[in-house]
């Protein structure tokens, strides 16, 4: 199937304008919410259950959330659930807790590359295969960028459950809604799920007297709809159609029936099937039989693929050969596996290891305005006292615990407790921060409001106490000159400090 620039080009001026920065009526909304003086860790606040899964929601009303201009989210898919396909608002990172599926991501414009090998026989149009766009694998450790607007969904095709952990960047510029997070459903019956991201929007809106009296208008006449019986002489299919589409919340039950069987060309039972939601299945449903589509055989042959494409383009992007379309587009990687120990961008066999993903290892982010990092401490180690220079830090805890302690512009500790597993925490902009583990160790996932998320660590080799001349930090500090050599140069790790180190230090 032949690319359509012109529709490729509209839709990628579409997904990715204005990505370079983000929205300034965003930054004017948010500048009061970050006047934080105390921050928890939370876990999430909303539970939504489906027929074969849960979609949990921390709660976007929480002050340090609205800071960072973000909503999270976590979704368990079981053995054979089938996440319907949807698409939200804002660029998302998903990162696999664990499990392991696969995913469809629609990229408008682009073309169906996957072929089913079977053939089919259709009544009027003779033989045919179907064909569809990439279909991924995924596995634990996996960090997948989905840009908004864009439809997305996921099935675990292997034996324990999928767990998820979906960051949606609310603030970013690409979102011109606003700052609630809104899933759009193409399939299914949302309607629990939408209720209760309703009544959250609500508390959002409730802060403005605009908000509140648009947010009453809108419950009014839901229920008038329902009572109002004046609909009774309506015509017969006409009233069937309200029937059916008052349990259907997708974006299809709302349209006419007319229309829809004009636009797919299909018959009228066909899109009253469609539009019949049976059952209050959710957004996760279980496949009666295994699903079959067209996949790669193996997900190191699609990562191989993946990665020689992007060093193709990247070594013709000069040439005249390169039309910057579909290599940039159609074909981009999406994912990134952090999980793996050999994929450490910085180690201690004392202390833990550190994988960092941004718009240098996974050029997407670019576009999307977001990196990410996953952590892992040893026992008692830690990491030494850093601040974000340019990003909002969101911290989710995927096993043990580890002590915080963030600090901000005040100098006052606005976080100083253990974040247990399961729990989320963010570290505002600047605020600095350190952390250690408990007993068990500590490993974490962080998401980062910029795709090229920059830390200045306080002490170690690459701290901004090293950088400093001798002299000032004596001055600085009121220390002698022989204390001020052992401040800058006795840690000679760059990021972390081990058990030994700090026990020594309380020895002495």
């Amino acid at each position: 199937m032949a690319i359509n620039p012109s529709l490729l080009f509209l839709s990628l001026l579409f997904l990715f304008n204005g990505c370079l920065a983000r929205q300034t009526f965003s930054s004017q909304q948010f500048q009061n919410e970050c006047q934080i003086n105390r921050l928890r860790a939370f876990a999430p606040q909303t539970r939504i259950r489906s027929e074969a899964g849960t979609t949990e929601w921390w709660n976007p009303n929480s002050q340090q959330l609205r800071c960072a201009g973000v909503s999270v989210m976590r979704q368990t898919i079981e053995p054979n659930g089938l996440v319907l396909p949807s698409f939200t608002n804002a660029p998302q990172l998903l990162y696999i807790v664990q499990g392991r599926g696969i995913q469809g991501i629609v990229m408008p414009g682009c073309a169906e590359t996957f072929q089913d090998s079977q053939q089919w026989q259709h009544q009027s149009r003779g033989r045919f295969q179907d064909q569809h766009q990439k279909v991924r694998r995924f596995r634990q450790g996996d960090i997948i960028a989905l840009p908004q607007g864009v439809v997305h969904w996921s099935y675990n095709d292997g034996n324990e459950r999928v767990v998820t952990i979906n960051l949606l960047d609310t603030g970013n510029s690409a979102n011109q809604l606003d700052n609630i997070p809104r899933r759009f459903h193409l399939a299914g019956n949302p309607e629990e799920e939408q209720r209760q991201l309703r009544r959250l929007a609500q508390q959002m809106q409730g802060r403005t007297e605009r908000g509140e009296e648009s947010e009453e208008e809108e419950g009014e006449g839901e229920e008038e709809e329902e009572d109002n019986p004046s609909r009774g002489s309506r015509h017969q299919e006409e009233e069937e159609q309200g029937r059916e589409s008052s349990s259907c919340n997708n974006l299809l039950c709302a349209f006419d029936r007319n229309f829809l069987a004009q636009a797919f060309n299909v018959d009228h039972d066909i899109i009253r099937k469609i539009q019949r939601v049976r059952g209050n299945r959710g957004t996760i449903i279980r496949v009666r039989d295994r699903l079959q589509v067209v996949t790669p055989p193996r997900m190191e042959e699609e990562e191989r693929e993946e990665r020689q494409q992007e060093q193709r383009y990247r070594h013709t992007r000069g040439g005249s050969q390169d039309n910057g379309l579909e290599e940039t587009f159609c074909s981009m990687r999406i994912k990134e596996n952090l999980a793996d120990p050999e994929r450490a961008d910085i180690f201690n066999p004392q202390a833990g290891r550190i994988s960092t993903l941004n718009r240098f290892n996974l050029p997407i982010l670019q576009r999307l305005e977001l990196s990410a990092e996953r952590g892992v401490l040893y026992n008692r180690a830690g990491l030494i006292p850093q601040w974000n220079v340019n990003a909002h830090k969101i911290l989710y805890m995927l096993r043990g615990r580890a002590r915080v302690q963030v600090v901000n512009h005040n100098g006052d500790a606005v976080f100083d407790d253990n974040v247990e597993q399961g729990q989320l925490l963010t570290v505002p902009q600047n605020f600095a921060f350190m952390k250690q583990a408990g007993n068990e160790g500590a490993e974490w996932i962080s998401f980062f409001t910029n795709s090229e998320a920059t830390n200045t660590p306080m002490a170690g080799s690459v701290s901004f106490m090293r950088a400093l001349p001798e002299e000032v930090v004596a001055a600085s500090y009121q220390v002698s000159r022989e204390d001020a050599r052992r401040i800058k140069f006795n840690n000679k790790n760059t990021f972390f400090f081990t058990p030994s180190q700090s026990e020594r230090r309380a020895d002495a």
